[in-house]
């Protein structure tokens, strides 16, 4: 039952107007209540109240219950059946709905969003209805309550980006329904007394946060002082992944596609891959990308249900969850998908658009996720950066470079640590430096996936992290401070690409462009004299070219307008937009006229210096004294008044009014065509903006590399295409030799593997000793040279490597239903079948997942394997002391080794009473060493 706190009048000496009055008359002839005839009449009066107030209360809770017994639940829990319910035995003579003009424009609504929690624009508020206002007043904190037929809770329109975004982040699809009508235009029309129209204007999910709506211009110092800190901000990257499988009767072999794209940026990978039973190369991509929404048929197997399952379950907290959504198997299905994308492109004519013959050569799995993603973007009005040719990057390609697979990349906790999942301790926590957001990203973009290949490549990134570190040139030290405090001008310059930029927003992301043209521009000197490296003088001389676009766009604009977002102020020269010019000219006229009507005015009122006042919005007002009521003519309408003075408007200022009302609302729709075009033909010029983004983005990563190689005291590696080899000096983990800090407390280890030579390490040692962390640190060295960092070790002389691939730890899988022994398997099996001569392979206590002697034939058979079949360098860790053996049958290609550990004891002194202490500056430590064991 519902319990309304409402306060109770008890002083009865104030009736309301009808209530009945029995006494004397008071001094100005008014009636005075009877006195109270007993002290119990006040209580008795007070219950009988509360009784009727139950009474009334109960009646109206009971008739609610019923008509929301009839509601039905509807995709997923998460929206409501808005439709009134037909009753057959309702009589015929009731013919009258009980819904509300806007209750049943809402419920035509929700009938074709079913899916979609739907915010409506009522006024100066947007209105959640029925199940939507449950749902909503529960994640936003705010009340809910009934209004007519159905619950409802509201929210302020200049906060509506706060709380869509709230939604959203709790894994909520939401819809945003404005008024399409004005009310001006509408006075005028036909339909002016009925219901205002309203229609779905955009769409949002944690994938396409891409609007005028969702993206305030909050500024980089705000948002770190916590003045934004209500806002959900955007992840690092918000990936929109959707997946297809093919099962291939006759290899008996699953085909899996996948397509995941960002609209906010523009970026689109593709893949094709075959895929074991574990989901294993599924896994490793989900991973990589770290999509933040994922659509499946509904027809999707169950193994790759579960695993999507448990990564969509890995975080604890409900707004970092992944968003899962099924749609109708049947647009996955080749044919239609293939009609979908037929269709999309043969319409798609705009410049550096991706041509249809080049979208159909792709793999059949591919086309079947294409599909389906296009029709999902279009509900969204996102589909535009599907239509690039150049926005398409195949995410595995092994003549890329090195690939990392799932296991790799939890292992070394290369992208996350863990412990918590979080970024501190992990490789991108090391490396990124980065001051831009989209450095960030591209920085993230070179750990999983973009390697580059060709040492040529590798040279170019290392000359130029060289050359940051020695040089001391105005160029270099201009460059960086440009890149400190930028917006994110990537999803910027996507933003209006997609023609969903505000005014404020656009202002700020020209303005930076146009800025950074000109001063890159004036560096050009200075560029091509003082800056020896190939790749920072080709992108410092590159791209100011490619911003000079953004200096004409910003001449148009009147700043202050632009910032505040009055789009009728908004452009300073009107010679390019004659609709608006026009426009401007028929409101002057109307005012022009409504100024010399005021000699009129003041003849009729006989007041020569009257003027117009205006008050609450209403403009063009004659005042009059009230004692001067007698001079206003009878046909003038009173608008307004107060004791002193009355407000009119004439029959001319009405009429004019009017017409002016409706002018300068037609203005500002005009304005927001005008506005749209004006997007449209910056849009012209997205292909070469992202190019001149994507340059500054590589020098900020560049500049990245370089802070750490400088910070930590680090060197730069020899990396060669023909040698398979991994040699390293003083070698020390990044992350850990980082958060110990300046004590120098870690100790560094040598390594060297020779393909041709020994290439196998077998480590040995005790519990604690450093096992894990000697071989981690390999192979993130090797990570780091490949992407062309400097190496936190004083000499290292590497080759290129296809792959790294590990087996560490000791845990089940309860989502795929695995032991901890089945999952232990599972991985080396696929390690055995993936890895190459020219791959490093890591293997943590192989075995131990079953009994001893089981384990040890496990461990010595896989790693006789990979000595003289796979010839991969690898490191292997066992507290076997079998495979120690090894190293004679293969003493070639085998050394054993041993994690030893020496124990520095403090200087011991004696003081004059003869007690022991401590030298100061001395303590106990434990350094730990790999030592080569001689057997």
């Amino acid at each position: 039952m519902f319990l309304i706190n409402t306060p109770i009048k008890t002083d009865f000496s104030r009736q309301r107007r009808g209530t009945r009055m029995i006494g004397k008359r008071g001094k100005k002839g008014k009636k005075r209540p009877l006195q109270n005839r007993g002290k119990g009449a006040p209580e008795v009066w007070l219950k009988l109240s509360f009784l009727v107030i139950y009474f009334f209360f109960f009646f109206f809770y009971k008739l609610f219950l019923s008509k929301f017994a009839k509601t039905e639940r509807t995709g997923g829990g998460k929206a409501v059946n808005l439709s009134p319910q037909s009753d057959v035995s309702a009589p015929s003579r009731r013919s009258k709905s009980i819904y509300t003009p806007l209750e049943q424009q809402v419920m035509q609504l929700k009938e074709k969003h079913k899916d979609a929690l739907l915010a409506v624009e009522c006024g100066y508020k947007y209105r959640f209805f029925g199940e939507d206002a449950a749902i909503a007043a529960k994640e936003l904190n705010i009340v809910c309550h009934l209004d007519h037929n159905f619950m409802t809770c509201s929210i302020p329109t200049h906060r509506l980006f706060v709380h869509v975004r709230r939604l959203v982040s709790h894994g909520h699809k939401v819809g945003v329904v404005k008024q399409t009508e004005t009310s001006a235009i509408k006075a005028s029309g036909a339909n002016r007394n009925a219901l205002f129209t309203r229609q779905l204007s955009a769409l949002y999910t944690k994938s396409t946060l891409v609007g005028e709506d969702v993206n305030p211009v909050c500024k980089l110092q705000d948002v770190e002082e916590g003045v934004c800190g209500d806002v959900v901000l955007d992840p690092p990257d918000s990936f929109l992944l959707c997946i297809s499988e093919s099962w291939n009767k006759l290899k008996k072999e699953l085909t899996i596609g996948l397509v995941a794209v960002q609209p906010s940026t523009g970026d689109v990978l593709l893949d094709c891959f075959p895929d074991g039973e574990s989901r294993s190369e599924l896994e490793a991509r989900v991973l990589k990308i770290s999509p933040v929404e994922i659509l499946v048929p509904s027809d999707l197997s169950e193994q790759t249900h579960r695993l999507l399952q448990s990564i969509s379950n890995a975080s604890s907290q409900a707004d970092d969850r992944v968003r899962v959504e099924r749609r109708d198997g049947a647009q996955f299905e080749f044919t239609s998908a293939m009609n979908t994308v037929t269709d999309f492109y043969c319409h798609t004519q705009e410049k550096g658009a991706r041509s249809l013959s080049s979208v159909v050569s792709l793999e059949s799995p591919v086309i079947c996720c294409l599909g389906p993603l296009i029709q999902y973007l279009q509900e969204f009005n996102l589909e535009r950066v599907l239509s690039s040719e150049s926005s398409f990057l195949h995410l595995s390609c092994k003549s890329e470079g090195m690939m990392l697979s799932a296991a790799t990349l939890r292992n070394l906790e290369v992208l996350n640590n863990q412990t918590d999942g979080g970024m501190k301790g992990s490789l991108l926590w090391v490396l990124d430096h980065t001051c831009t957001p989209f450095g960030k990203r591209l920085m993230r973009k070179w750990l999983f996936s973009l390697f580059p290949s060709q040492p040529l490549s590798i040279t170019e990134r290392q000359d130029a992290v060289q050359e940051i570190l020695e040089s001391d040139s105005l160029a270099i030290n201009s460059t960086r401070s440009l890149l400190s405090h930028l917006p994110d001008l990537e999803r910027g310059i996507c933003s209006i690409y997609h023609k969903k930029s505000s005014t404020q927003q656009f202002y700020l992301i020209s303005s930076c462009l146009s800025r950074l043209g000109r001063e890159l521009e004036a560096l050009l000197p200075a560029i091509n004299s003082q800056i020896r490296s190939a790749l920072l003088r080709g992108f410092l001389l590159d791209t100011p070219e490619l911003l000079a676009p953004a200096h004409n766009f910003l001449k148009v604009l009147s700043e202050s307008a632009a910032k505040s977002g009055n789009k009728t102020e908004l452009f300073s020269d009107l010679s390019g937009f004659p609709v608006l010019q026009e426009r401007r000219e028929q409101i002057q006229t109307v005012l022009n006229e409504i100024q010399h009507h005021r000699k009129e005015i003041r003849l009729t009122l006989k007041a020569p210096t009257l003027d117009y006042t205006a008050v609450s919005g209403q403009e063009f007002l004659i005042e009059v004294k009230n004692s001067l009521s007698s001079t206003v003519p009878p046909n003038w309408i009173k608008i307004s008044s107060t004791k002193a003075v009355s407000r009119y408007h004439s029959p001319f200022l009405v009429e004019r009014y009017k017409k002016l009302l409706q002018l300068r609302e037609q203005l500002l729709l005009d304005c927001q065509r005008e506005w749209i075009n004006f997007l449209d033909q910056f849009g012209e010029h997205y292909h070469t903006m992202k190019r001149a983004i994507s340059h500054l983005a590589t020098m900020d990563c560049l500049f990245s590399l370089a802070e750490v190689a400088k910070q930590g005291d680090y060197c730069r590696p020899d990396v060669h295409e023909n040698l398979r080899q991994i040699i390293i000096r003083d070698g020390r983990h990044p992350a850990i030799d980082l958060l110990m800090g300046e004590h120098n407390q870690y100790v560094p280890n040598h390594t060297e593997l020779q393909g041709d030579g020994r290439r196998t390490m077998i480590i040995t040692g005790p519990n604690m000793g450093g096992k894990s962390s000697y071989i981690r640190q390999v192979a993130l060295i090797c990570v780091m040279a490949q992407i062309g960092s400097y190496i936190p070790a004083s000499e290292a002389y590497l080759g290129i490597l296809d792959g790294i691939f590990t087996r560490m730890g000791a845990s089940d899988n309860i989502y795929k239903g695995r032991s901890t022994f089945m999952e232990e398997l599972s991985e080396t099996s696929e390690i055995i079948s993936r890895a190459t001569d020219r791959s490093l392979v890591i293997l943590d206590e192989l075995g131990r997942g079953t009994s001893t002697h089981d384990g040890i034939a496990i461990a010595y058979a896989t790693l006789e394997h990979f000595i003289r079949v796979v010839k991969a360098l690898t490191l292997f860790v066992t507290h076997y002391p079998p495979l120690c053996e090894l190293e004679r049958v293969y003493p070639e290609h085998v050394s054993n080794y041993h994690m030893a550990f020496l124990l520095n004891e403090p200087d011991i002194a004696t003081d004059a009473d003869g007690i022991c202490v401590n030298t100061p500056g001395k303590s106990d430590c434990v350094q730990i060493k790999l030592c080569h064991l001689i057997t």
